[in-house]
């Protein structure tokens, strides 16, 4: 393999570990073309005055021991408390001889998982518990009609063709209308009944209520068993300066092992003849450079993937690419003195604030879909961890609509009035904001996806192409997964594999991906 080029379109996850992995066990060198002047792709970090954005909340937690290793090996894990831990007297699971985060930054903390849904004005576990305060938080009444919801749903299956039939036969339909129906159509732009069910095998996987009940009734009788129920993890890493700084890693050790980033430099055209990629047509400053390698690993939308390959594509798969649908994704970063949101937890956080990292709104008098507290990430997150609250609203939204056109004062003085009309701020504890828009953030299943078989089966067609990651796919991976479609790319050009389906296999097993076996 020496001597031979391979072209990576995206310096995400999933285009860094390619280009890492390429020169760790091939002879191969990488050019990795980066569309904008940012690493990491939507797992990118922002920063705004001082303070850092996560755009869209990164857990670094994977079931695959490899992907730990490798982001261990890029990252360690730290060997002394961080800052909040210090202040709080937290305890943390520490690794002898790691890097300590007060005086390194490249280091990996280890995190508490909180997660809730706020509905009613309350807070909910998420997913849904069987907690007495669950039941009490929705009132009798409420409780009443799920209950009976639940048992409707498990003696009478629907044949599941939505998503909405997915959530009902799992969790009946008043709790479905409660929890799911709503924010789902605020993700997505389009009633559940409208969506594929394939999403909610892919990120709700095994979680149903019948799951929670089975665990609970079990639970007395399983004491000395090697394998108990399956929960959601309780911690996870993740980069004292959020999930950016990892990848910003990464790209720094694909540099010093001779591959090549260039940012700034988009793939528009490709030249596709005789089942190979010959040539890719890129543009930086306004300038086009034609690039040729021996292979082409692709991050980059489905969509503009084949498009850019234009005439070369049957009409047919050309159609289906071109009106694929994605979702957007608009973030806007407020500085608080203070929230108005108390916690009423046992757990200890600077400040006592809230001790979530997400918050899933599901009121339904409010666009807002999810809430980041940054200062739960990481304490280097804020830049005055002690003194002020550092968080993330989190839109869905759609290229070209009304939220994506308000200009960027408009929209966040919208954002900040629906924090207020919740009872979560008071705009006058606002010190400072920000507003970041992310183009084709969430790959969606609907409209012509349900062909999107027949653009698979014919980029496979394409010899030395391989798709990876989120985009690249038109599937709804985390960064874990992502990763391990780019391990299984790379594992595809080292053994000379004709087939790609363990590329595309990725992301396909039954279980939900934030759980754990003890």
């Amino acid at each position: 393999m020496a001597g031979k080029t391979a072209i990576i379109i995206g310096a995400g996850p999933a285009g860094l570990t390619a280009a890492y992995k390429l020169l760790c066990e091939t002879d191969i060198i990488p050019i990795v073309l980066e569309e904008t002047g940012f690493i990491g792709g939507i797992s990118r970090t922002a920063e705004h005055h001082g303070n850092r954005m996560d755009l869209g909340g990164h857990r670094f937690f994977s079931k695959n021991e490899e992907i730990m290793n490798l982001w261990r090996e890029i990252m360690p894990v730290q060997g002394a408390p961080a800052r909040d831990d210090i202040l709080l007297g937290r305890d943390k699971p520490l690794v002898s001889g790691g890097p300590d985060p007060e005086k390194t930054d490249r280091v990996m903390l280890i995190r508490g998982r909180v997660s809730r849904i706020f509905y009613l004005r309350k807070f909910f576990d998420y997913p849904i518990s069987l907690k007495a305060q669950t039941f009490i938080s929705m009132g009798f009444s409420r409780t009443m009609k799920a209950g009976f919801g639940y048992l409707r749903a498990a003696l009478f299956k629907r044949k599941e063709e939505s998503l909405g039939d997915f959530y009902i036969n799992r969790f009946g339909k008043p709790l479905y209308e409660m929890f799911f129906e709503d924010y789902t159509e605020k993700v997505w732009g389009i009633h559940p009944s409208k969506i594929a069910p394939d999403w909610g095998s892919q990120r709700v996987k095994g979680l149903s209520l019948s799951k929670a009940i089975f665990s609970i009734l079990k639970k007395p009788f399983v004491k000395n068993s090697k394998k108990v129920e399956t929960s959601l993890i309780e911690e996870f890493s993740y980069p004292k300066k959020g999930p950016g700084q990892l990848w910003e890693q990464l790209a720094s050790l694909v540099v010093e092992k001779g591959g090549e980033i260039r940012m700034n430099t988009k793939a528009v055209s490709f030249d596709c003849r005789d089942g190979k990629i010959n040539s890719v047509t890129a543009e930086a400053n306004g300038r086009s450079e034609t690039l040729q390698a021996d292979y082409y690993i692709s991050t980059m939308p489905v969509k503009d993937l084949v498009v850019g390959m234009g005439a070369a594509v049957p009409k047919d798969v050309y159609d289906i690419a071109a009106s694929l649908p994605y979702r957007d994704f608009i973030t806007v970063g407020l500085l608080l003195n203070k929230l108005e949101i108390k916690n009423e937890t046992k757990l200890k956080t600077v400040g006592n604030i809230v001790p979530d990292c997400w918050i899933y709104v599901q009121e339904r008098d409010v666009r807002l879909g999810r809430l980041q507290i940054f200062n739960n990430w990481s304490p280097y997150m804020v830049k005055d961890l002690e003194n002020t609250v550092f968080i993330g609203l989190e839109y869905f939204s759609t290229e070209g609509d009304d939220m994506w056109n308000a200009p960027d004062r408009d929209f966040i003085d919208f954002a900040i009035g629906e924090l207020e009309k919740i009872d979560i701020i008071k705009r006058e504890n606002v010190l400072d904001s920000v507003r970041l828009n992310v183009k084709k953030a969430y790959p969606a299943y609907f409209g012509s996806y349900a062909r999107f078989g027949e653009v698979r089966e014919y980029l496979d067609t394409i010899d030395n192409l391989y798709c990876i990651g989120r985009n690249g796919q038109h599937k709804y991976n985390n960064m874990d997964h992502s990763m391990l479609t780019a391990i299984e790319a790379v594992a595809a050009i080292k053994e000379n594999k004709q087939s790609k389906a363990d590329i595309w296999n990725v992301n396909t097993e039954t279980e939900y991906h934030e759980t754990k076996t003890k």
